[in-house]
Formats: structure tokens, C-alpha cells, sequence
């Protein structure tokens, strides 16, 4: 991103890679990061200001989708707990954790 926004030398200086994507947030909660970059829902945590989403497009979506196997043991379970994932109940979780259900 930094490379299509053309500020990719000014930021490598800048940048401290995380060991892991959790690692993120947790560094900016204790201060160690002023900016930090990743999911929103990895980032909406305790001591963490969330300042917006990145402009459409510089947006990446990350699209989780769902399917009952073939030879799937019950498959009217996994059916319904498909079903289950998109009410609106489901809906506002996701949106509360920061993501866009679809």
C-alpha cells in the first residue's frame, strides 16, 4: 500500500514488522507503534484508537465464503449453521468485530 500511495522509502524507516498480526495492535496499546496497519477487526482492541477504514480503493477484501461438503456427514447441519451466519443477529456481531458482513 505504501508503495501505491508513493511513500514507500519515507515509511521503510519507519516501519517495525510485527512477529505475528496480533503482535500489531498489542504494540500500538503499549505505545511502541504510532500507526498501525492490518484487518480491522485484528485492530479493535483495548488502548487502540481506531482511526477509519483506508479509501475503496486501497481496500483489499478479505471474503470468507462457506460450502457443505459432497459427502459431508449431516449435511442439514452444516446447511443451517450456514444459514445461522447470515442473520441479521450474525449481521451485527460481525459489524461490531469490525467486519462487513456480506
Amino acid at each position: 500500500m505504501f508503495e501505491r500511495l508513493g511513500i514507500a522509502a519515507a515509511m521503510r524507516a519507519k516501519t517495525k514488522v510485527q512477529t505475528a498480526p496480533g503482535e500489531i495492535a498489542k504494540a500500538m496499546a503499549r505505545g511502541d507503534a504510532k500507526l498501525g496497519v492490518f484487518l480491522t477487526n485484528v485492530l479493535i482492541v483495548p488502548g487502540v484508537e481506531l482511526a477509519g477504514s483506508f479509501p475503496a480503493d486501497l481496500q483489499q477484501d478479505l471474503v470468507f465464503t462457506a460450502a457443505v461438503a459432497a459427502d459431508t456427514k449431516d449435511a442439514p447441519a452444516a446447511k443451517a449453521f450456514m444459514d445461522f451466519l447470515q442473520t441479521p443477529e450474525v449481521a451485527a456481531v460481525l459489524k461490531a468485530k469490525g467486519m462487513t458482513p456480506g
